[in-house]
């Protein structure tokens, strides 16, 4: 795919445990229509396509009645699927981002690198975090666990760094706007890039 091809992807993936339909624009306008049936991770993908300027459209089900692990899960999975697929060869992309992104007392960072080796670091988040829930429906240690698939799936390299908070709601958002902001720098066409931007010649 070249940088003049839409950089677009539509991946359905089904499973015994959940069904997941996801549409994307990587240089869409933010807008996004998502329905995971985990109220809380629809806000946290709303907020990613809003400020990484994705079009984002997720329709997803699954067995939610036994935990929001799987359906969330799956659909970070998609996600990461999608954003590859979207980026082609990644010919004239910046590559690099770096966004710190503030929610009153919360403060997180993120820096991405579609590198094409997937890897996450991830640290910051205030011991307990992993055991609230969030909206009554979403576990903190599913925040870790999304990145951790969308990185893999992307092949991207994310690190992401929370630098202060109390309120989990509130670290939880500011990390995925810090992400979102993070990636729309990375994944933005660069005029002044010739190419694949690596000196190996491919990412």
């Amino acid at each position: 795919m070249s940088t003049s091809a839409p950089r677009t992807a539509s991946i359905r993936r089904a499973t015994s445990e959940s069904t997941v339909d996801l549409d994307l624009d990587l240089d869409g306008t933010g807008q996004s229509h998502i329905d995971t049936s985990v109220p809380f991770f629809n806000h946290l993908l709303t907020a990613f396509a809003k400020h990484s300027l994705t079009d984002l459209t997720v329709r997803a089900s699954g067995d939610t009645d036994i935990d929001a692990h799987h359906t969330v899960e799956d659909v970070s999975i998609v996600l990461g699927q999608a954003i590859r697929q979207a980026l082609g060869d990644k010919a004239g992309i910046s590559r690099y981002g770096d966004a710190l992104v503030p929610l009153d007392e919360a403060l997180a960072q993120a820096v991405v690198d579609i590198s094409g080796r997937p890897y996450l670091v991830h640290d910051g988040e205030p011991v307990g975090f992993e055991y609230h829930l969030i909206g009554g429906h979403f576990t903190g240690s599913l925040v870790r666990h999304t990145f951790e698939a969308i990185a893999f799936q992307a092949a991207m390299t994310v690190h992401v760094r929370v630098l202060g908070g109390r309120d989990p709601h509130h670290i939880a958002e500011a990390e995925y706007k810090a992400f979102a902001r993070a990636f729309r720098q990375a994944k933005a066409l660069d005029p002044l890039v010739s190419g694949i931007p690596s000196t190996k010649g491919a990412l």
